[in-house]
């Protein structure tokens, strides 16, 4: 079967729907993509003004923009989420699964509810939006989907055990997606390292823990944008999974970088 690209010629609109895109990584996904010409569905799921901060710096660009909001654990309101994206800014050519919880638990005070929470926000949720973008895909045409992963599924330590879990499920969720729904998709991993302050660290603990890699720092959420671009855009990578973290993962650690950069 001869497939046409699913990314448009210059002419044409570009569509991404960026889950998580209010705040943080996604914010520079969402904004990054706009400044290569897409239009962008920013999804959020509480940060609204902040949501219509970035569907504000996105038309800025001269690109089109629409916030959504959804709740990624409500089975319903996440198979609406992509149909929304479309009836806003037609298309969808590409779905970039950042959202993500990240609570900390270890094998101490695990919970089952625990698990199923995180579960359900970065596994069940991307493989919705997935099955909703093959769906949505006409024959002939192919899409992709960009799940962010974590440079940790590579570097095994017993922190953030629920996270830890469901990232790893998501991490082979993209291979067999890949083999399900081809050739309509192209499914793609992007594992990143510590990139921005997380939780109650301090800026000087990150700036100690950023520079823990082979390389003397970590993943930028420009770097991460730019691996978002070429995995969009790279019309023969799908099943694989780009670790751009300066080479964390090459780093055994006992535990989380987090906890031991103060």
């Amino acid at each position: 079967m001869n497939l046409t690209t699913a990314i448009p010629d210059s002419e044409s609109p570009r569509v991404a729907l960026v889950t998580g895109a209010a705040r943080r990584i996604g914010r520079a996904i969402a904004l990054g993509m706009a400044q290569a010409g897409w239009d962008i569905a920013v999804h959020y799921r509480h940060s609204h003004a902040e949501a219509l901060q970035v569907v504000e710096q996105i038309r800025a660009l001269g690109r089109r923009a629409v916030a959504l909001p959804c709740d990624l654990s409500d089975e319903a309101r996440t198979r609406a989420l992509l149909p929304q994206a479309i009836a806003a800014l037609g298309p969808v050519h590409c779905v970039v699964n950042n959202a993500s919880l990240f609570d900390y638990d270890s094998a101490a005070d695990f919970t089952q509810a625990r698990l199923a929470s995180h579960m359900s926000a970065n596994v069940a949720a991307p493989l919705l939006l997935a099955q909703a973008l093959h769906a949505a895909t006409q024959d002939g045409h192919q899409a992709v989907v960009i799940n962010l992963l974590d440079q940790k599924l590579y570097n095994l330590n017993p922190d953030f055990l629920s996270y830890t879990l469901s990232k790893a499920a998501l991490h082979t969720a993209t291979t067999l997606l890949a083999q399900a729904l081809a050739p309509k998709l192209r499914v793609v991993g992007i594992a990143p390292g510590i990139t921005l302050v997380s939780g109650d660290q301090t800026e000087e603990g990150f700036a100690n823990a950023h520079q823990q890699t082979p390389l003397g720092r970590s993943s930028t959420p420009d770097d991460i944008v730019q691996a978002v671009l070429y995995a969009a855009r790279a019309a023969a990578l799908t099943g694989s999974t780009l670790l751009v973290d300066g080479g964390q993962h090459l780093m055994a650690l006992p535990r989380d970088v987090m906890f031991l950069a103060k």
